[in-house]
């Protein structure tokens, strides 16, 4: 089994994790096992992409229609002069 150090861990969360792993009966390193392991078995929430995920919590608000701006012809290239 592997080994994990973590470094430069603020003092208040080390204090709450100390509380956090009395109030559940066990050990420091056992809590924080039991916190990776829940976090990391989790399925991913990250499904579809970003645009979907824009487009999916601004539905509700309604849309816009904007005017589509008539096409014109292509316009003849610039000439330098040498």
């Amino acid at each position: 089994m592997a080994s994990v150090t973590i470094r430069n861990l603020d003092e208040g969360l080390k204090q709450r994790l100390r509380l956090r792993a009395a109030t559940h009966g066990r050990s420091m390193e056992d809590e924080a096992r039991d916190i990776l392991r829940t976090a990391l078995s989790a399925e991913s929430r990250r499904t579809g992409n970003l645009a979907e995920t824009i487009r999916g919590r601004v539905a509700a608000l309604g849309g816009v229609e904007l005017e589509i701006a008539p096409r014109e012809p292509i316009r003849e290239a610039p000439v330098f002069p040498e």
